[in-house]
């Protein structure tokens, strides 16, 4: 298992997550064994009780059943991510691959099906908080012009570089998506590589054409036809992008 001391040395602390489960017994359940690795863990009964919970701390990550009464984790997570790009990792007794596309969809970083291994719960929420973009001093101002929109690379959001438009909100994979894109602006990247740079190893192939998708979502006008994030036929993805300064 990695190791809790490298999430909570590239932290700087213990990562406080919340577990949002209707479910008594597996908020119990993961609540214990998180602590167990020494995760700081709070839960929330629903959708409604979560946000309340998000107002008065402050978590580095959501574990969020999918099929809760009133409003589903699904569109907590879509609802959540208009405002806020926390990492999101969705739990769901449904594991048929669609199931785990539309919850992609929503801007969740993982899915994992129950029942599943408390290990391998473990195994991936550390690997969506190594994703997570840790400040640089050194890259801090670093920024790329993209079309009409800005990224700064220590920044989860796209600004409208004519401030016309409010600036998007980016997830974490998206940011280290579109930071690996910027880095080789130009040059045809493969999913692989993409992945590898991400920290996606393990996701399967319609996985990342999902957050490719969501991402070009954000960044192009016409989608049907993208002008900044192509496809180059048998090499991969390449970004047209300048470097700001």
């Amino acid at each position: 298992m990695q190791p809790f001391q490298d999430i909570a040395g590239a932290l700087g602390k213990q990562p406080h997550i919340l577990v949002v489960d209707d479910d008594r017994r597996i908020c119990q359940l993961v609540s214990r064994f998180l602590m167990a690795q020494q995760f700081v863990v709070q839960t929330a009964p629903n959708a409604h009780e979560a946000r309340e919970m998000m107002k008065r701390f402050v978590f580095d990550a959501l574990i969020v059943d999918v099929m809760m009464p009133g409003q589903t984790g699904l569109e907590f997570t879509k609802e959540l991510r208009k405002t806020n790009n926390i990492p999101v990792l969705l739990l769901t007794a449904l594991g048929e691959v669609e199931d785990r596309i539309a919850g992609l969809e929503t801007g969740a970083d993982d899915y994992l099906p129950k029942p599943f291994e408390p290990r391998e719960l473990v195994l991936r929420l550390n690997a969506i908080l190594r994703r997570a973009p840790a400040p640089s001093a050194q890259n801090a101002d670093a920024g790329f012009s993209i079309g009409r929109w800005i990224f700064r690379v220590n920044r989860a959001e796209l600004e409208d570089a004519a401030n016309e438009i409010a600036p998007q909100r980016l997830t974490t994979v998206e940011v280290n998506l579109l930071r690996a894109l910027c880095e080789s602006a130009g040059n045809p990247l493969s999913r692989h590589e993409l992945a590898e740079r991400c920290g996606m190893d393990d996701a399967g192939e319609r996985t990342f054409d999902v957050q490719v998708t969501r991402l070009r979502r954000k960044i192009e006008e016409d989608t049907k036809n993208p002008r900044s994030l192509v496809t180059v036929r048998g090499k991969g993805y390449m970004l047209h992008a300048e470097k700001l300064g």
